[in-house]
């Protein structure tokens, strides 16, 4: 149907409600947003979907979210695992509440309990209650770091982590097939209590999460020592960590802990923010600005659905807070986890590091250094959640620590999803550990790059909007698929992956080999010196990302590689 008739159909429609159709009428005379909104299905993609909250299908609404729990029922049924029931959490967005009563009553209405929270909750517990209370899937209903007109709808399976291969091209073939609004059923909230397919839940979850969480502490010993001395500033952003970061600081001792009052309540809007994602530095103003008038050791950010965490430390020599990208405060605790487990003799059998292909190559240096074995996996933390369930069913190895480049983090295996929570609790434990020992966190982060090398890692984004912008990221991808550039200025490409093609190109030579990774669009250039850098489209938003690293002989000159690469790849896009 074209998108004008599809548009006709909706406005028209009385099965649409009035909301909904009143909306549409006040778009009438703006022929480009008719389009936007229904030029195509809002995707359901491999973890699931996020969008613009709004009318339309290619928008967050009811019914498009109906529409995609419908799908995620149809496969249960098939998978005859409907018994079971289907967890469902959300944060603080616009919409989301409504989204999970929707997505909860379409399920009621399939034979299908649906286990809710009475209220926000984090994704990292999401993950962790459809796991204890043994359920086939979970949805979370969230747009993580996205600007606040868009939300969003995260897919989990059984064993906690977002649906992966095949099972994610299963379910989005289900969701797909569903064709007319029409027929996605729905009931009451009333009727679904009653037959026992509506289910609250809250409290029992929240106190086991904490204790789960509590478990992965090493020193309780050392945070009781200095929890009086160690002064901590914390903002949510407005969104779901508040709550569960202040009681899990509070239950380890930490005495000096300071909320970010403009951004502690839940707000949809995200009044005092441009962008609530803690890997901007302008998401720090209100939590610096307080933390130098506390004289805080550490700042640190989760973003609305808490699984992202973002780091600001004091360096002692200047009095200035020094930003931590996900890749250093991510390093900070693998090493710290990696050598008191080994000094304590906790470190298990067969220890894994896991972590993803555009994540810092310090990695390398920290595994080995450990004898831990190293595991790369595509970008996305679904896949370091599903090498989790891989040693499970095998022995092959055991999970000791996961991180990737975007401020995310799992220690334990309570979630399989990162966690924001226990990444605020283990970097404490780090805070209070140097601070024991008359250190910073900065310290350590020096005495890691003399250790391991001067590790810089960055990003250069691309956003382009709308339809036009979809197939011009297209464009550039494809281009740099079948011509991929032979040196990114001085550097000269040794060899090329191709990840959707699953062949990796020696430069020199012409001989190809497999990835050994799933089929994904992302194109991987390896350059000497152990810089690289790394192209895909964004999964959540309208961006193209390059992501980049290299390793220099000191802080300034890593940075120097770092934005001459930056510059080479900017010319030659």
């Amino acid at each position: 149907m074209d998108f004008r008739e599809e548009y006709k159909a909706w406005l028209e429609d009385d099965f649409f409600d009035a909301a909904t159709r009143e909306e549409l009428g006040g778009i009438s005379g703006n022929p480009a947003e008719i389009e936007d909104r229904f030029y195509k299905n809002l995707e359901f993609g491999t973890g699931g979907m996020r969008g613009v909250v709004g009318a339309g299908t290619n928008r967050m609404n009811i019914y498009t979210v109906r529409k995609a729990t419908q799908g995620l029922a149809d496969y249960i049924l098939e998978q005859g695992t409907q018994d079971k029931g289907v967890a469902i959490s959300f944060d603080n967005r616009h919409m989301s509440a409504e989204f999970a009563e929707v997505t909860a009553l379409c399920l009621a209405a399939n034979g299908i309990k649906a286990y809710i929270f009475e209220s926000l909750r984090p994704t990292p517990e999401l993950s962790f209650a459809l796991r204890t209370l043994g359920c086939t899937a979970g949805v979370m209903v969230t747009a993580s770091h996205n600007p606040p007109e868009y939300n969003g709808y995260k897919v989990y399976w059984e064993d906690g982590a977002q649906i992966t291969a095949p099972r994610d091209k299963e379910i989005i073939a289900k969701v797909n097939a569903r064709e007319d609004y029409h027929t996605l059923k729905t009931m009451e909230r009333e009727e679904a209590v009653e037959k026992g397919l509506y289910q609250v839940i809250g409290k029992e979850i929240d106190d086991a999460f904490m204790e789960a969480l509590k478990k992965q502490i090493l020193h309780p010993e050392i945070i009781k020592e200095v929890a009086n001395d160690i002064r901590i500033v914390y903002t949510p952003l407005c969104g779901t960590g508040n709550k569960p970061v202040q009681r899990i600081l509070s239950e380890l001792g930490f005495q000096h802990v300071y909320v970010v009052p403009e951004q502690e309540n839940p707000d949809p809007d995200f009044t005092t923010l441009e962008y609530p994602n803690p890997e901007d530095p302008k998401a720090f103003t209100y939590a610096l600005r307080l933390a130098k008038e506390k004289d805080a050791d550490i700042v640190l950010a989760t973003d609305p659905d808490a699984d992202r965490l973002g780091v600001y430390a004091k360096d002692a020599k200047t009095g200035e807070y020094v930003a931590f990208s996900g890749n250093m405060s991510g390093m900070l605790i693998a090493e710290y986890e990696l050598r008191e487990r080994t000094a304590l003799g906790l470190m298990p059998e067969n220890p894994a590091l896991v972590t993803t292909i555009v994540t810092t190559n310090m990695t390398v240096p920290i595994a080995k250094a450990y004898d831990v074995k190293l595991i790369e996996v595509l970008t996305g933390f679904k896949y370091i959640g599903e090498q989790i369930k891989f040693f499970e069913q095998t022995g092959s190895n055991n999970y000791v620590f996961g991180l990737e480049e975007s401020y995310g983090c799992l220690a334990g295996t309570h979630s399989r999803d990162k966690d924001a929570i226990v990444a605020v609790m283990c970097l404490c434990e780090v805070a209070a550990y140097c601070k024991k020992h008359g250190q910073t966190l900065w310290d350590m982060m020096l005495e890691m790059y003399e250790k391991y090398g001067y590790y810089k890692e960055t990003q250069y984004t691309i956003t382009l909007k709308g339809a036009d912008g979809a197939r011009q990221i297209t464009a550039i991808m494809d281009k740099l698929r079948k011509e991929p550039p032979k040196a990114f200025g001085d550097l000269k490409v040794k060899r090329f992956r191709d990840y959707k093609e699953n062949v990796i190109l020696d430069m020199e030579t012409g001989e190809k080999t497999q990835t050994g990774l799933p089929a994904s669009n992302v194109l991987y250039f390896e350059l000497p010196d152990n810089c690289w850098c790394c192209a895909r489209p964004s999964g959540t938003e309208p961006k193209i990302k390059f992501y980049m690293g290299v390793t220099g002989s000191s802080i300034e000159d890593a940075e120097a590689r770092n934005a001459k690469l930056t510059e080479d790849i900017k010319a030659l896009l």
